[in-house]
């Protein structure tokens, strides 16, 4: 694999602002610099603000972590991001969502979902297909979650667009350099 555009800073070579962004990440849920994070500590401003947003979506929004995930995996797979799905599959699988759908997503079809994982399933995939959710998966998402649960789903969607665009750009290998998990 060719070499990261973004390489990971030491905090030798980062600025006051780039060490500061460095340790809020790590004193937080994600525990160390890591990810897309890695790429957007080369602008401080940025990361600042992201990792609030990711640390809302993924710790403490209203929606339950397995349908954040399968989430993440939908869109993980709509821009064939491989570090994406490579941690957030087995986020997946431990929050509970059934290997069946996490199989099925990965091979590009329609899951067996049901329930809530129908529900997240249509309205990302309207998301993701047209850039607008369309009414009978708008209306799902809102009767169950309510309409702050459907921003929280929207934002979930395009925060996790912007992360894989910006680890397919950055070209960091995978964890142990693993072997991609997508076709």
């Amino acid at each position: 694999m060719a070499q990261p555009r973004f390489p990971k800073l030491t905090p030798d070579a980062m600025s006051p602002e780039q060490r500061a962004v460095a340790e809020l990440i790590t004193a937080g849920p994600r525990g160390e610099v890591r990810g897309p994070f890695i790429a957007l500590l080369h602008n401080p401003a940025i990361a600042r603000h992201l990792q609030g947003l990711g640390e809302q979506l993924r710790w403490k929004g209203k929606l339950p972590q397995k349908l954040v995930e399968l989430a993440v995996l939908i869109t993980a797979r709509k821009w064939t991001c491989q570090h994406e799905w490579f941690i957030h599959e087995q986020l997946a699988r431990k929050a509970g969502l059934d290997g069946a759908i996490i199989d099925a997503i990965r091979e590009r079809r329609d899951p067996p979902a049901k329930g809530d994982e129908a529900l997240v399933y249509d309205f990302c995939r309207d998301a993701h297909a047209t850039g607008r959710v369309g009414d009978k998966a708008f209306e799902g998402v809102r009767a169950r979650f309510g309409l702050d649960g459907a921003v929280e789903l929207l934002v979930v969607s395009g925060y996790y667009t912007m992360m894989a665009m910006v680890l397919n750009t950055a070209g960091l290998p995978l964890p142990s350099d693993a072997k991609p998990p997508l076709s």
